[in-house]
């Protein structure tokens, strides 16, 4: 769990890292060791390192000045950075299956898509939420001896951290809001083909009805000698049909 533990001079900084890679989401750990006069940074199951931010490091040699706890700030500020490119793939994601929704693709792959994406939010959360109050530890209050001078900097890393927690949780509720459209358009879906089943089967029940009384063979019936029954029963399907067809036609049934 990511955390920051401070023992004695030194702190001792646990940071998740998470990285893209064949549009699945791993998860890799940064352990950081920061004292008087050294930094160590363990990197595991990540594959971009941090040479970046000794290249930033050392372009900027009057805050490198300031000791380790510059270059401390400096890891966590690119750890934290790097959630946002994610969180931006995961917003792109969202928008691809919205679209995909209402242009009438799969439900069940909709569904499925959804809620691995929101798998991936809260691998997301739980990466960047925990280190809300860990930060605060470094700029509120009595810091560690390593993070003296240095209270500024953590808390712009802190309100990075904020607008992406509340980046989340947003991205979070718009997923839940997709799942239950996309269950309500299945819904919809369903009622749309019960409704043209029930007009169809209306079409077909008159005929029927009709054809069933006079297919008795009953010997008293009336009209059943005259010479223009059949084209009368016929007819008369055929009329009360498509009256049937219109109005369904016009209420939106069909």
């Amino acid at each position: 769990r990511p955390k920051v533990e401070e023992y004695g001079d030194s702190v001792f900084v646990v940071l998740h890292v998470i990285e893209i890679i064949d549009n699945e989401m791993v998860v890799g750990e940064v352990d950081i060791f920061a004292g008087p006069n050294y930094v160590l940074s363990v990197r595991n199951r990540a594959e971009k390192g941090f040479t970046d931010v000794r290249a930033r490091c050392e372009r900027e040699p009057e805050f490198l000045k300031r000791g380790a706890g510059y270059v401390l700030y400096a890891l966590m500020d690119a750890v934290v950075d790097r959630y946002f490119p994610i969180l931006d793939n995961l917003e792109q994601t969202l928008e691809t299956i919205e679209a995909r929704i209402f242009s009438g693709g799969s439900a069940r792959e909709n569904v499925e898509s959804l809620y691995k994406l929101k798998q991936q939010l809260m691998t997301l959360r739980h990466a960047a939420a925990p280190l809300l109050d860990a930060v605060g530890k470094l700029y509120g209050g009595r810091v560690p001896p390593v993070c003296n001078g240095m209270q500024d900097y953590f808390r712009d890393v802190y309100d990075h951290l904020v607008r992406l927690n509340q980046s989340i949780e947003s991205l979070r509720e718009m997923v839940t809001t997709a799942i239950s459209v996309n269950l309500s358009l299945i819904t919809l879906t369903e009622s749309e083909t019960t409704k043209r089943l029930a007009a169809y089967a209306a079409l077909v029940a008159v005929p029927t009805m009709i054809a069933g009384i006079y297919g008795m063979n009953f010997e008293h019936m009336p009209e059943l000698k005259w010479l223009w029954g059949y084209p009368l029963a016929v007819g008369a399907m055929l009329i009360v049909d498509v009256w049937l067809f219109y109005r369904f036609k016009k209420s939106g049934w069909l």
